[in-house]
């Protein structure tokens, strides 16, 4: 038997409703906030990922997918394709691709797959999803503005909580830019020489390659060292300081809570001033939900203008999976089931039903050659609330017999007032 590929899985009913509502509700809120979806391809040049997340974290040295495209003849050169590990540098490319700019402030969000080769565990997959958006253009339109991050930071608060989810914690941090970046980094540098040999190897590689990679190091044993270590907040120059205190400001003018954390670095290179996270305890140990932040140089260093930019993504299979034991019965029942009585009824009973589905009704279609019995038992593994019996006396009288599923009580209604019927006793 072939099976899905590890790290892979099958998203079967009823379980897709609740993708499906909490997709219905992200593209509400993005309405509400003047958002308008972008779809880009799954798979870019891989060049698009080492330029713009960064050739040293974790993603492009060890998570991506990537092979080379070769032409039709054997002679061509291959391009190197890689499968989408994240959607922001490919929104960036878009972006200057398509000149953007023209359109002044662009507020963009997408829904879609994700690839990275990581080991599977909860929550994560190699083929995974994710919910995103970014806001970017000329710092003209007011993309630098510390009220673009306050605005997206509210929107996720409103949108967590139009989701249902309860107890999340919105944690924020400033990581600064590049030339904050280059002072911290000489520091950390420095203060990590004496200990990272005690440290794990993954830590030991990123103090060479990315000293700022270390804080996102999870090991128990490397957290009192990294508890010592130097951090971002120290070296803001007063730009940044400012701009993150303004943004603390206007959250706090409209209610939404945080928490700061020094620590919070978020894992690719692009990011620049805020950064944030938020988490939630149902997740365990790997606590987050979504996270993001500014990344007001990304533009150029894929060879675009300059184009200040704040963005955010959302795991929607940890997003869903928080949401698994509060969400409501989301499993689509219909509203009625169409019992024709004996096989020579089928054709009118297909009649009805196209009729009913016309209103906006959930109708599922039995057949003729079942007897009374299997079609109630169909019905109730359905959760049918009503079985509607198609016979040669109802289709002649025009009247059809109504049964409720739950109560058992049976009621006969007019042909013509079967959809109202059904929709007035929802």
């Amino acid at each position: 038997m072939i099976k899905a590929v590890r790290g892979t899985r099958d998203l079967l009913p009823p379980e897709t409703q609740l993708w499906s509502f909490v997709e219905a509700k992200v593209r509400e809120v993005m309405r509400a906030y003047n958002f308008q979806e972008i779809r880009t391809p799954i798979f870019e040049s891989t060049e698009l990922f080492a330029r713009g997340v960064g050739e040293d974290t974790d993603i492009v040295a060890k998570e991506m997918y990537t092979w080379e495209d070769r032409g039709r003849a054997q002679s061509d050169q291959g391009q190197s394709l890689t499968l989408r590990p994240e959607n922001t540098a490919g929104v960036v490319r878009a972006y200057i691709e398509h000149k953007l700019w023209d359109r002044g402030l662009n507020k963009l969000y997408y829904i879609g797959p994700q690839f990275r080769r990581e080991r599977p565990q909860k929550g994560r997959y190699r083929q995974f999803f994710q919910i995103g958006a970014e806001v970017i253009g000329p710092s003209t339109a007011g993309s630098e503005s510390p009220a673009r991050d306050a605005e997206i930071l509210e929107m996720l608060a409103t949108l967590l909580d139009r989701l249902g989810i309860q107890g999340w914690n919105l944690e924020l941090n400033s990581v600064g830019c590049p030339a904050d970046r280059a002072s911290f980094n000489l520091a950390l540098k420095m203060a990590l020489e004496p200990v990272v040999g005690q440290m794990c190897a993954d830590c030991q590689r990123r103090a060479v390659t990315n000293p700022l990679r270390v804080f996102d190091c999870k090991v128990p044993g490397d957290q009192p060292i990294i508890d010592r270590l130097p951090r971002i907040s120290q070296f803001l120059d007063e730009g940044c300081r400012k701009h993150f205190e303004d943004v603390q400001e206007i959250l706090k003018s409209v209610g939404v809570p945080f928490i700061l954390n020094d620590r919070l670095v978020r894992g690719l290179d692009y990011y620049t001033r805020t950064a944030f996270e938020f988490t939630h305890g149902a997740l365990g140990a790997q606590n987050a939900i979504l996270g993001g932040g500014r990344y007001d140089g990304l533009s150029e260093a894929l060879g675009g203008p300059a184009a200040p930019g704040i963005g955010f993504a959302i795991g929607e299979d940890r997003l869903v999976m928080s949401l698994a034991e509060t969400a409501p019965d989301l499993a689509l029942k219909p509203d009625v089931y169409i019992a024709p009585v004996g096989e020579r009824l089928n054709a009118e009973a297909a009649r009805i039903a196209r009729e009913l589905r016309r209103e906006d009704l959930v109708v599922e279609l039995g057949d003729g050659n079942f007897r009374l019995t299997k079609s109630f038992d169909a019905a109730a593994k359905l959760g049918a609330r009503y079985v509607l019996f198609v016979g040669e006396n109802e289709v002649k009288s025009g009247m059809f017999a109504l049964k409720n599923q739950q109560t058992g009580e049976q009621v006969s209604v007019p042909r013509a007032e079967l959809a109202a019927w059904l929709r007035s006793s929802k």
